[in-house]
C-alpha cells in the first residue's frame, strides 16, 4: 500500500491517518489483485525489498532477500567474530547483493566481493552497489562459487541453492516466479554447499570463519559430515539452519 501512494515503510504516523484519493485506492487494488490473482511476490510487484534496514532493488533476475543472515550483519557478526578485526568479506551467492552491500554498510572498514554464477543477477547488484554508494568497497564479479576467487578472506558468508529435488517440486506458486538456479541445490540440496565446505579452508584467514544457510538440507548435511562441529546459530527475530565453522574446522574435511 505504502509503495502504491510513493511513500517509504518509515512513513510518519500523521501521514498514516490521511485519506486515500479514488486514484490511489485503483492503485493500491491492482496491486493487491495482481498478488493474489498470479501469486507474485510483492517484492516483485513493488521492485523494492528490505534487508538489515537497508531497501534494494530486485526483480525476477534475482532470489527476494529473506535471509536470517541480516541480523547477524547488523549485530556485526558478534559474539562470534570480531567485527572490528575484519578486512575482507566474500559473498557467495551474491544475488542482488544485499549480504555483501549490507557488510560493507555496517561494518564502513570492510572489503566485501560479492560472487555470482548468474550474470542476469550480477547486474542487478551493481546496480544496489551505486545506489548505497558502496562500489569502492565492494568488488561484484562472476564465480561459480569459489572458482574465480583469490586471496584470504576473514569471513566466507554465503546463502547458496539449498532446495532439494523434491522440495523444489513441491514449492508455493510465489517461488516459481524466482529464478531456479538461486533454489535448486541437486538431488539432496547440497550441491554448492559441498563445494564450499570442501574448498572454504583455502580462501579463510587463520581466524576466519564460514557462514553459510542450508534451509531444509540441513539434515542430509550433518548426516553427510557426521564429525563437522557446526555451531547452528540462533535469531532473536526467527529463522535457522544457518551454520558456522571456522577454519580450524574447515581443517578436519
Amino acid at each position: 500500500m505504502l509503495h502504491a501512494v510513493s511513500l517509504e515503510p518509515d512513513v510518519p504516523e500523521e501521514l498514516l491517518l490521511a485519506r486515500l484519493t479514488a486514484e490511489e485506492k485503483e492503485q493500491i487494488l491492482s496491486l493487491f489483485s495482481r498478488r493474489i490473482a498470479l501469486r507474485v511476490p510483492a517484492a516483485y510487484l513493488t521492485g523494492r525489498a528490505w534487508f538489515a534496514g537497508l531497501g534494494f532493488r530486485v526483480d525476477k533476475r534475482v532470489l527476494i532477500p529473506r535471509s536470517p543472515i541480516a541480523e547477524l550483519i547488523e549485530s556485526e557478526f558478534q559474539p562470534w567474530l570480531d567485527g572490528n578485526a575484519m578486512t575482507r568479506v566474500l559473498d557467495v551467492g551474491t544475488g542482488c547483493g544485499c549480504i555483501a552491500i549490507a557488510c560493507a554498510v555496517h561494518l564502513p572498514h570492510v572489503r566485501v566481493d560479492a560472487v555470482d554464477i548468474s550474470a542476469d543477477a550480477l547486474e542487478v547488484a551493481r546496480i544496489n552497489v551505486e545506489e548505497h554508494g558502496v562500489q569502492d568497497r565492494v568488488q561484484v564479479f562472476e564465480s561459480d562459487g569459489l572458482e574465480s576467487v583469490d586471496g584470504r578472506y576473514d569471513l566466507i558468508v554465503s546463502n547458496p541453492p539449498y532446495v532439494d529435488a523434491p522440495d523444489m517440486g513441491s514449492l508455493p506458486e510465489e517461488f516459481r516466479h524466482e529464478p531456479v538456479v538461486g533454489l535448486a541445490g541437486g538431488e539432496d540440496g547440497l550441491d554448492v554447499v559441498v563445494g564450499l565446505l570442501t574448498h572454504a579452508g583455502e580462501y579463510l584467514s587463520e581466524s576466519g570463519a564460514l557462514i553459510v544457510e542450508v534451509g531444509a538440507s540441513r539434515p542430509a548435511l550433518t548426516a553427510h559430515y557426521p564429525r563437522l562441529p557446526f555451531v547452528w546459530l540462533e535469531f532473536a527475530r526467527g529463522g535457522d539452519n544457518v551454520f558456522l565453522l571456522t577454519a580450524d574446522d574447515l581443517r578436519r574435511i
